[in-house]
């Protein structure tokens, strides 16, 4: 099966475009997953209408029967520049016959066990690596990878840390 940036509808985004920059206030919004415990170290997630479920290598307690959260957290990061990346080529009139995005993230487990406390639980750096095959000059390709991390809200995310709350609501 052919794969085309062109497929991207441009057109919606546009009017969602020309709508916020009408409106700043339709813009605004948010979004909510609900995490329910299963068994162990296993979860489900339902985001809208989609479930994901979750788990932890059989090293860390698990099963190792689904995607670990932190590997969830390099898809993310992986998904949303790939959209990013053929949003912009399609605004260039660019297209690609491949575009696959390596995401990795290097941890130190004695964070996550409690073992240091000058050791951070997460990853201590994420980089990525755009494997494309394109007609597109190597500019177009920089213009490009520059416009998906400017505009990615999950490059962002992670970039900038934003701020996390919690609270307790005991049955």
């Amino acid at each position: 099966m052919a794969r085309s940036c062109t497929t991207l509808d441009l057109s919606a985004l546009e009017a969602t475009r020309s709508a916020v920059a009408e409106d700043p206030a339709s813009g605004r919004g948010s979004w909510t997953t609900v995490t329910t415990w299963e068994d162990g170290a296993r979860a489900r997630t339902v985001a809208r209408s989609f479930t994901i479920q979750t788990d932890e290598p059989a090293p860390l307690g698990g099963t190792d029967e689904h995607v670990d959260p932190m590997e969830l957290l390099l898809a993310s990061v992986g998904t949303c520049l790939t959209i990013g990346w053929v949003t912009q080529a399609a605004k260039r009139g660019v297209d690609f016959r491949d575009l696959r995005i390596d995401v990795d993230g290097d941890f130190d487990l004695r964070g996550y066990l409690g073992l240091d406390d000058d050791v951070r639980p997460g990853f201590t750096n994420l980089s990525y690596t755009v494997r494309v095959d394109s007609d597109a000059t190597p500019e177009q390709l920089e213009e490009i990878r520059v416009a998906a991390e400017r505009t990615s809200p999950m490059f962002d995310n992670v970039l900038n840390a934003s701020p996390i709350t919690g609270q307790v609501n005991p049955a």
